[in-house]
């Protein structure tokens, strides 16, 4: 079976990484459809080879609760999780390896109190 060329030359591409993001509740079950968003944190479009590398991302979870993100350049990397009935998660990394897996644990909100009755 032949490998497609046009992965072959993605995956060589120097300081970017491919990125992998399994998002998971407090139980460990997969949480399906939630929205992910991955921002480069410089912000701005990279052009390598006259070529303008993608730097951000905004995709929904598959039912195994994964992401896969296509090269993006290493470095600090903003990643964004939002689900209905789960708190909102938010972290940078500092990425530097060709591929990477970050597993997100989401939480259920936290009870709320009022001093009114």
């Amino acid at each position: 079976m032949a490998i497609p060329v046009l992965a072959v030359a993605q995956d060589d591409e120097e300081g970017t990484t491919r990125l992998t993001i399994l998002v998971n509740n407090e139980n460990g079950k997969p949480v399906d459809r939630a929205s992910v968003v991955v921002k480069f944190k410089n912000g701005r479009s990279v052009k390598k080879f006259g070529k303008t590398i993608r730097t951000s991302w905004e995709l929904r979870t598959n039912q195994e609760g994964l992401v896969k993100i296509p090269p993006i350049p290493q470095g600090d990397i903003l990643i964004q999780v939002i689900a209905k009935g789960y708190q909102t998660y938010g972290d940078t990394l500092t990425i530097e390896e060709p591929t990477r897996t970050v597993d997100v644990k989401l939480s259920r909100p936290a009870k709320q109190y009022s001093a009114h009755e």
